[in-house]
């Protein structure tokens, strides 16, 4: 209860648990949980890498389902942009850096590094942008040009790979670009993809027939849902083609023209499946980590390197590009959720699993490495892995930090204006309520006390009406004023969003008010002067007060209540 309780509050999502349980249970503390000591090292990197090939290319596969109708041929402009110019831009940057900061490894090495650092994760990315944070505060469009790109650009990180690859184990250049041509393009990327999507087509024709003859129910749907991606990543892997772009494709052709998604419409048990296999999958990360490997100096590892490394990815990866990019992406407005699509680029179980594909390509290192292939074995899962460490505590701790940051403004903002209510000379009964900001009536109308004055002068809570229906009650203290702030500001922004048309509101004339005065003292006197206070009555209970004092301080007040909300 605690967990879910601390997920709840402060956005916290499986990827961080996950990570933090697995390495607790790893070997570098309970020591109860070490995927590296299960038979030979091959033996680990093989486990490893069908591990991630499995959560990875389930992820894909629901990204691709739960999109809209046809939303990569309706977006296919902003999609091509985000995807290949700044996947382009990242992968040169990175391994420029990498080139800089690590004298053993040569700029081919690097690119082969930077390769497995270029695409975003989208199992991460999932976590955070289906969040209940960013459903509520980022808009549709970008969350979901964000999903889309983060799996399309995971199955595009096999050609940066193949090309680094034949340039460090091919001894002609001229052969290695041939084969990343014919092999790395041809066969991997555009074979798979058509693979993907006549899997995916064939599969909701099918589908479609069994419906229509009664030959399939609602409940058959879901668990069709994780046997066609295991299907398609395993008919892709056995030919050698890109598993994770056709497991993609078969998500996105599956659902292209809806019905997939009106048939397991509010089906949970999808939902339930993928965030099993991500903790299961963060859990093994966490435990797999290497974190002795994280000071090698005889590799030229040092931590200072790897931090610094890391903050220039943050940096310079997406964020660059994304903001010289964004005014040719339609599903970016401004430069503002330019920043926000470049700060989440996570590197996760993508950067892990193309690592190990890596390294399973390569010859097992000695000690110390004989040459520049054994130098990238060596060093390149232990860069990649502090780096999907920091990520996954960076982007994965963000939305919390920010929530937390959110609500301390809201207490100190409302503690600040408690303060100044209370040192405001105003009459006694007005010293247990709270005005509203100046934000809130500016966007209401213009308030019309339903109230008779005995009831006012008695302090008795009645509702006053506002021109756009809603009802405001008398405050007797400052409880819960940071929930109350908090509701407020995204009130404010909804209307913002959604202005409602509205009439300016005439001060009234001296005149008419005077009138108006006259006759609520003639018909509602001053109270006796002998009349003496109840003595149970608390100093924050109100007291009888002169029609003046109340006609004074009246208008200028708006009240709230916390029942309402408002």
């Amino acid at each position: 209860m605690g967990i879910v309780r601390v997920r709840k509050q402060l956005y916290i999502n499986e990827v961080v648990l996950g990570t933090g349980f697995g390495v607790l249970m790893g070997p570098h503390a309970a020591n109860i949980f070490d995927p590296r000591s299960w038979g030979s090292e091959e033996m680990s990197q093989r486990i490893t890498l069908e591990v991630m090939r499995v959560v990875l290319a389930t992820g894909l596969f629901a990204i691709g389902v739960e999109l809209p109708n046809s939303y990569l041929a309706d977006h296919a402009k902003g999609l091509l942009i985000m995807v290949v110019p700044t996947m382009a831009f990242g992968w040169l940057i990175v391994a420029a850096i990498i080139y800089v900061l690590f004298i053993p490894i040569n700029f081919i090495s690097s690119l082969a590094i930077a390769a497995c650092l270029t695409p975003t994760d989208p199992i991460i990315c999932a976590a955070i942008v289906g969040g209940r944070f960013a459903i509520k505060h980022v808009p549709k469009n970008l969350r979901l040009v964000l999903s889309a790109e983060s799996a399309a650009n995971d199955g595009l990180a096999y050609p940066f790979l193949s090309i680094s690859l034949y340039l460090t184990l091919e001894s002609s250049r001229a052969a290695a670009i041939e084969k990343w041509l014919v092999i790395g393009w041809l066969y991997q990327v555009v074979l798979g993809t058509l693979i993907g999507t006549a899997m995916g087509l064939g599969f909701s024709q099918l589908i479609k027939f069994s419906h229509r003859k009664g030959f399939i129910d609602r409940e058959s749907y879901v668990s069709q849902y994780l046997a066609l991606a295991i299907f398609t990543i395993g008919v892709a892997s056995t030919i050698g083609s890109d598993d994770l772009l056709a497991a993609f494709a078969a998500g996105s052709a599956i659902s292209w023209d809806g019905h997939f998604n009106i048939q397991t419409e509010n089906e949970v048990f999808s939902s339930v499946i993928d965030l099993v296999l991500n903790c299961g999958c963060f859990v093994y990360i966490g435990a797999w980590l290497p974190f002795t490997a994280f000071n090698s100096p005889e590799l030229g590892i040092t931590p200072w390197r790897l931090i610094i490394l890391f903050i220039a990815i943050l940096a310079l990866r997406r964020i660059p590009a994304l903001l010289l990019l964004y005014r040719w992406v339609p599903e970016i407005s401004d430069w503002r959720e330019a920043f926000f699509s470049g700060h989440f680029g996570p590197m996760g179980v993508g950067a892990i699993f193309v690592s190990t594909l890596a390294v399973s390509r390569l010859p097992k290192p000695h000690d110390p490495p004989q040459n520049q292939q054994e130098v990238l074995a060596a060093t390149l899962q232990t860069i990649v892995a502090f780096v999907v460490l920091g990520s996954i505590l960076i982007h994965g701790l963000s939305i919390p930090f920010f929530s937390v940051g959110r609500r301390i403004h809201s207490r100190t903002v409302s503690m600040s204006r408690t303060w100044t209510s209370r040192t405001t000379v105003v009459p006694d009964w007005l010293l247990g309520t709270r005005r509203v900001p100046e934000a809130m009536t500016e966007a209401t109308a213009s308030i019309h006390s339903s109230a008779t004055l005995p009831d006012v002068e008695s302090g008795l809570p009645q509702a006053t009406t506002i021109e756009n229906n809603v009802n405001v009650h008398h405050l007797r203290s400052a409880t819960d004023a940071g929930d109350l702030i908090e509701r407020r500001e995204d009130m404010t922004a909804e209307r913002r969003r959604s202005p409602a048309p509205r009439e300016a509101s005439t001060p009234e004339p001296p005149a008419e008010r005077a009138n108006r005065m006259s006759g609520l003292r003639r018909r509602f006197p001053s109270p006796d002067a002998t009349r003496q206070p109840s003595p149970a009555r608390s100093e924050n209970v109100c007291r009888p007060r002169s029609l003046d004092s109340v006609a004074n301080y009246l208008p200028p007040v708006t009240l709230l209540c916390p029942e309402c909300r408002s």
